[in-house]
């Protein structure tokens, strides 16, 4: 990683907090791909994440996986301090700052283009500050009724995805007639709310929400039919990666494959993604997936 001053715990640099230099101009949304999906790279800066179990909570070790997920070739690094599995715990905003600003000050210092995972206007606010250049909200319509305006004020991109109730109750709410027609019924709500308080519509990216408040048939119903979410006329975004319903898939001997045995039907859902058309694809193995969608392009998948 030569836009390293040194690597972690080498040379005249004892911290194992990686020495960055400003060696090129941070990445801006405009500079993102338009001939292949984008790549965002998963950093969950939490102690309770279901996909890492707290691997990057430290400060110093987010920041570094960060790094290699940026030098990696990662479009978009998506940094978030609040966990979003079912029934995890809500934190409050200080505590998810103190885990997030650090981490988005360093990576854009580095130059990577970084997105704030949060639910919280007053986070997305601070991060926005900080450097990011995108808003990545799972609240769904539990949104923090001063996002809009935060959105339409600073004129950022704002991921808008598909989510009923909060962590805790929202594996109760996957009751659907027809999950698809339903979905976008209610992201076409969501989305309207959210330009009728001044944000541009071309701002807007709609994600379905896998996994929240859905079943492992619904998720399957949805990546089935992402044409009717690209049909909405608004990028789309989706992230299936290492998520419960690919665990269920992969059961062995009558246990689900953990997180990170799910990388490889991670790769293909991403592929299968990236051939229907989505804008994005947001995974914990960038690298791998900038391959794999680059396939799907080169074979004409996408125009």
């Amino acid at each position: 990683m030569d836009s390293l001053a040194a690597a972690p715990g080498t040379g005249p640099a004892t911290s194992p907090l990686p020495v960055i230099r400003p060696v090129r101009a941070a990445r801006t949304v405009r500079d993102l791909p338009a001939d292949r999906a984008v790549v965002m790279g998963i950093l969950n800066v939490t102690p309770d994440s279901f996909s890492d179990g707290g691997k990057y909570a430290s400060t110093d070790d987010a920041i570094s996986h960060g790094l290699r997920m940026h030098y990696g070739g990662a479009d978009v690094i998506d940094v978030g301090g609040e966990s979003t599995r079912p029934n995890a715990r809500q934190v409050p905003v200080e505590e998810e700052l103190g885990r997030v600003l650090p981490v988005v000050r360093a990576l854009v210092k580095a130059g990577a283009l970084v997105s704030i995972d949060t639910m919280h206007a007053e986070t997305a606010r601070q991060a926005l500050d900080a450097g990011a250049a995108i808003v990545n909200d799972i609240s769904g319509s539990e949104y923090d009724p001063a996002m809009p305006a935060l959105i339409a004020e600073r004129g950022v991109p704002y991921v808008l995805t598909h989510r009923r109730g909060t962590a805790a109750t929202m594996d109760g709410l996957a009751d659907y007639g027809d999950v698809v027609a339903e979905v976008t019924a209610e992201l076409v709500e969501l989305r309207d709310r959210f330009v009728a308080a001044g944000v541009a519509a071309e701002q807007i990216i709609l994600d379905p929400g896998l996994g929240f408040a859905k079943t492992d048939a619904h998720n399957w119903t949805i990546l089935r039919n992402l044409d009717a979410f690209i049909g909405l006329g608004h990028r789309v975004l989706v992230g299936a990666s290492r998520k419960r319903f690919l665990g269920t898939l992969l059961t062995s001997a009558g246990k689900a494959a953990a997180p990170v045995e799910r990388d490889s039907a991670s790769l293909a859902v991403a592929t299968l993604a990236a051939a229907a058309g989505v804008w994005s694809v947001r995974v914990h193995d960038p690298a791998a997936t900038l391959d794999a969608v680059k396939v799907a392009a080169a074979a004409g998948s996408r125009p």
